[in-house]
């Protein structure tokens, strides 16, 4: 029996109990498939931009796992049946996402990449479930008939929220920015007084690239107050601000030096939620292109390594970027240059780190570190015990090692 909202039949009792038992079961196993998922969705070339974005990329992750849950528990509900509209936070979060970027994200392939992985996932545990041949032909039809109907619907649903969200933000100034945002990061020819009068920011002088973000939506109040102390930690009182999704804000700071650390530590004190990327200054159109492009390649490099450090540097982790785009091979570099010094303690992995950055001056390294020379000529000498070779005749290697490793372990 079919009805207007559904155009298969529904499932007899047992391919109804059948499909009722494997929901529960994968939904518990969802954790299986959710990496294999989520990469589907962006594999794509055209969704590189995506891709490449830790925040838009988390956000297309958290609705695709979205959706898979509900798709699974309206069949532990409804066996068999159209599944309803999603209707969740995940949906409209990346909606406004894609309408703030500018992105268009109507590409069937990249559903139905999706689609084709769940469906793998799922004719897996259909056979593994029965061996009788009627019943496992009724249950592939009927769970394939819902599986592409869900697909087809969640298309649909995400449309709508984009056309209703682009209606409303119609001819605001973040579309406006971000659109000369695009074309300038494009290298396009673009007249210079045009641009800065679409962005209100002058492109002639230094700039300084921030990238802010939070990790959890319910944390993007802090994303402006976060935004405003990057500025003053540069010593500037004005910026451009620009909307780069829900949970993000691209800035340029006109500025010709990156802040101190320990002045934007300082300053961001008790927002251990909120996270910045700084690049390095440039100059002109070209540097406020590049300052930008070293910010998000920061961002980048955190999320790639699973660090939870809060404040970046560009300049700080350039060669750990270049040197971890393989992140296995990252950590066997690591551990073939440290040996026995990567279990040493933090104490001697600071040590050397701010010796390297006194310029290996052995006196300024202890003024810094507050102790008296002789414990750092002691801790020196006990750093050379540990690694496999002298740190005189490694110190680039050494000191890339220990900031990859700091980068990595960071709980702040």
């Amino acid at each position: 029996m079919t009805t207007p909202d559904q155009l298969w039949p529904e499932p007899s009792e047992p391919v109804a109990r059948l499909i009722r038992d494997l929901a529960e079961d994968l939904l518990a196993r969802s954790d299986e498939v959710i990496a294999e998922v989520t990469a589907a969705s962006v594999e794509d070339p055209q969704y590189r931009a995506i891709a490449d974005d830790p925040v838009l990329a988390e956000a297309d992750a958290q609705l695709v796992v979205a959706l898979l849950k509900h798709w699974l528990t309206s069949n532990i509900a409804n066996p068999g049946r159209r599944v309803p509209p999603l209707g969740s936070s995940e949906m409209r979060t990346f909606a406004r996402d894609v309408v703030l970027r500018g992105l268009v994200v109507d590409d069937i392939g990249a559903w139905r990449a999706v689609e084709r992985v769940c469906w793998k996932w799922w004719l897996t545990a259909c056979f593994a479930a029965t061996d009788d041949l009627d019943e496992l032909r009724e249950l592939c039809e009927i769970s394939g008939n819902t599986l592409a109907t869900t697909t087809d619907d969640a298309m649909a649903e995400l449309g709508g929220y984009v056309q209703r969200i682009r209606e409303e933000l119609a001819g605001g100034s973040q579309l406006q920015r971000y659109a000369t945002i695009e074309l300038l990061m494009q290298g396009a020819d673009i007249a210079t007084s045009h641009a800065e009068a679409q962005l209100g920011y002058a492109l002639t002088g230094s700039h300084l690239g921030a990238v802010v973000w939070v990790d959890a939506e319910e944390d993007v109040g802090l994303l402006e107050r976060t935004a405003e102390q990057v500025m003053r930690a540069c010593g500037a009182d004005r910026r451009l601000t620009v909307v780069a999704g829900t949970a993000a804000l691209w800035l340029w700071i006109p500025t010709a030096t990156t802040p101190q650390l320990e002045a934007l530590t300082d300053r961001l004190r008790g927002r251990r939620r909120v996270r910045v990327a700084l690049g390095r200054p440039a100059v002109g159109v070209a540097g406020f292109r590049q300052t930008h492009m070293d910010a998000a390649a920061a961002q980048r490099l955190l999320v790639r390594l699973d660090s939870e450090l809060s404040i970046v540097r560009y300049e700080d982790v350039h060669l750990v970027d270049l040197l971890s785009a393989d992140v296995a091979a990252a950590d066997r570099f690591v551990a073939d240059v440290l040996g026995k010094f990567l279990d040493a303690s933090p104490v001697l992995h600071q040590t050397v780190l701010t010796y390297v950055e006194e310029a290996l001056n052995r006196t300024s390294t202890a003024e810094r570190l507050y102790t008296h020379r002789n414990t750092i000529d002691r801790r020196l000498a006990r750093v050379d015990e540990l690694l496999p070779k002298p740190f005189a005749q490694n110190p680039t290697e050494v000191a890339a090692a220990l900031t990859l490793l700091r980068i990595r372990r960071s709980t702040a």
